[in-house]
């Protein structure tokens, strides 16, 4: 769930994404913790990282984010109806 919430936090605080120390702190993570969720997250192209001077931001890349949407949408209840 970890991974989820903080995806879910970088798509909330938008294009500009968050420092990582802000993520530790609005999320209440352990720095190590968090250290291995967010290159899990790069590993598999959800976010990206930028260095700023000394803050290292963390980035939602939402391109990739609409390409798994619109995957989803078409791959949904292809063989039945949805119940919705």
């Amino acid at each position: 769930m970890t991974r989820l919430s903080i995806f879910r936090y970088l798509v909330k605080v938008g294009d500009e994404g968050a420092p990582v120390g802000q993520i530790q702190e609005e999320l209440d993570i352990p720095g190590s913790t968090l250290s291995h969720h967010i290159s899990r997250l790069i590993s598999v192209g959800l976010i990206k990282q930028v260095r700023d001077s000394r803050t290292l931001y963390c980035i939602p890349q939402f391109e990739v984010l609409d390409d798994l949407v619109d995957f989803l949408k078409s791959e949904c209840c292809t063989e039945a109806k949805c119940k919705q």
